[in-house]
Order: C-alpha cells, then structure tokens, then sequence
C-alpha cells in the first residue's frame, strides 16, 4: 500500500450535518480499502480565487495509504460529487 494525501474543498452553503455526511463518505471509502492515518477538517476559509461562484469553501485534509484501486475509486466519487468544488490526491513521500 502506498501514502497518499488528498486535500478536497466542500461547498459553503451546504449545511454542518451534509458536510459531515460527506467527509464521513470519504473516509468509508478510504477505509474499504485502506487506513487514515491523519484526518483534519480545517473548517471554513477563503478561497484565494473564486471557484463555481464560491468565495469561501471549507477544507478537508486527510492522510491515508491504501491501494490504487481506492484511490481511483475515491477519486470517481469526488469528480461526481456535488459537495466538493476542487480536490487535489498526490503521493506523500514524506
């Protein structure tokens, strides 16, 4: 299994409990295959540009290794998912 980080930024006119439905989303994904080793809902912040008409966006940080068939997985479900409005998943080689 390899080290991931994935950093995804959900929309900030959705309410608390659909925020946490997503991230818990997420990290059932991950966990199917996978292990988290860091989780970070960084909460609300502002966007350095806007995105989809969003100034703001609340970030979520996770660290994770799994294999590369859940991170594609996870990667299908963030594309399609209308909470998220940007996500970025790199290796962590650190």
């Amino acid at each position: 299994m390899r080290k991931y980080e994935v950093m995804y930024i959900i929309r900030p006119d959705i309410e608390q409990e659909a925020v946490q439905a997503a991230v818990e989303k997420f990290q059932g994904i991950i966990s199917n295959g996978g292990e988290i080793t860091k989780h970070d809902v960084m909460g609300k912040r502002r966007l350095a540009y806007e995105i989809k008409k969003f100034r703001d966006g609340v970030y979520v940080l996770v660290n994770f290794s799994a294999t590369p068939e859940v991170v594609a997985e996870l990667e299908r479900l963030m594309k399609i998912s209308d909470e998220v409005i940007r996500y970025l998943i790199t290796n962590d080689v650190a």
